[in-house]
């Protein structure tokens, strides 16, 4: 027997790569059957929670899982940051359902009446399908509802202003005065301070700016930011935390003025270094298609973004922009920049542009290392879908 025979004889048979997908195909429904298991027990969870009060969010366990999860994952020779990503997701999962289970809503809780004044919007509906969820009775009353704003204000527990910003003060104006005195106004307006003055007023009833930092077209709630302007009545104002958190909410308290400021940079600032770049690209006559072609990660993300940005209401953005008093300040100190950077590259002056980039990085600090890392998660996942 030839040596060449020999080593034919004892080594196993090939499978074939349809024979291999059939395992990993078996092994991944045995996955999704052990993330549906896990999902009964969420539900268990959810309802001890419930009973006990406690609340959906336990950092210090989810920290101690990931912990968990990725040394077991290195032991049997499997990525840590692969299974660390995994398990964010399953963890998220797990909060979501929670919250749609209702984990943080009293097993007493009495049903409210809350009329949405402009919620046939995307805003409005959003906020009517959230205290919908957690069982209150819902009135919409906008422009072509038979339902008038100013007649559902006069009856509902809690009266909501979801209109576009440059009406907003105008149609608190209109229904503020018919609020009940044992009600609550609130308005879910990108601005607070005007808003909040005016509701202030002309309501005689409990009274709370807010404004949810994300579009109304998220697929979740779950870990979503609203920001609270407290203005009058701290009954309300516990029971409106209580309801938001029950959804999975984060909320962070504010005067009207330090949010506005805020605003300003969050949203002004870049929806207008957005615009410019769309406006820009345009310009130019490039051709998106022809770009893509050479696409970094990086320039993707940018174009995503921009490109996002104006597959929306053109009256939204102008509203945001137009109607933050600090608009003028840093829209300005943004043109500025550009003028200066743009003469620092004409002239070739390295140093100018070296002394800038120091500056910068010297203002941003550590949060520059943080930066690169969790921007380098995210250039990772995109480039999955490139």
């Amino acid at each position: 027997m030839s040596e060449k025979e020999s080593t034919s004889e004892a080594s196993p048979p090939v499978q074939s790569l349809h024979e291999l997908r059939a395992r990993i195909d078996s092994v991944d429904r045995e996955i999704i059957a052990l993330l549906a298991r896990r999902n009964g027990y969420i539900g268990e969870v959810a309802r001890y929670k419930r009973e006990q009060q406690i609340g959906i969010r336990d950092i210090e366990r989810e920290r101690n899982i990931l912990e968990d999860r990725r040394h077991r994952a290195g032991s049997l020779g499997v990525s840590g940051d692969l299974v660390e990503s995994l398990f964010r997701l399953i963890l998220w999962g797990s909060r979501d359902r929670q919250a749609a289970l209702k984990a943080e809503v009293p097993l007493d809780v009495e049903p409210r009446t809350v009329a949405v004044i402009g919620g046939r919007g995307g805003m409005g509906h959003c906020v009517a399908e959230l205290f919908g969820d957690l069982g209150h009775a819902i009135m919409i009353a906008d422009v072509d509802t038979d339902l008038r704003p100013l007649d559902a204000a006069a009856v509902a527990d809690v009266v909501v202003v979801s209109v576009p910003i440059e009406k907003t003060c105008d149609v608190i104006r209109e229904i503020g005065p018919a609020v009940r005195e044992d009600a609550l106004l609130i308005d879910v307006t990108s601005v607070k301070t005007e808003p909040l003055s005016v509701m202030l007023d002309v309501c005689r009833g409990a009274v709370v700016g807010t404004h949810p930092l994300f579009a109304p077209s998220v697929h979740s709630l779950q870990g979503q930011r609203v920001v609270l302007c407290p203005g009058r009545g701290d009954a309300w104002l516990a029971w409106l935390k209580q309801n938001f958190g029950a959804r999975g909410l984060v909320l962070m308290e504010c005067t009207p003025e330090s949010h506005d400021k805020a605003m300003a940079v969050v949203q002004v600032l870049t929806h207008f270094a957005t615009e410019v770049t769309g406006r820009t690209l345009s310009e130019l006559g490039v051709s998106v298609a022809d770009t893509l072609q050479f696409t970094s990660p990086v320039y993707f993300m940018e174009l995503l973004m921009t490109a996002r940005h104006f597959a929306q209401s053109p009256d939204l953005y102008a509203s945001i922009q137009m109607s933050n008093p600090d608009s003028q300040r840093v829209m300005a100190s943004f043109v500025s920049s550009a003028q200066h950077l743009q003469q620092v590259v004409d002239r070739g002056d390295r140093e100018s542009f070296a002394e800038n980039f120091e500056t910068v990085r010297s203002f941003f600090g550590s949060f520059t290392d943080e930066a690169l890392e969790r921007s380098s998660f995210l250039i990772d996942r995109l480039v999955e879908r490139m």
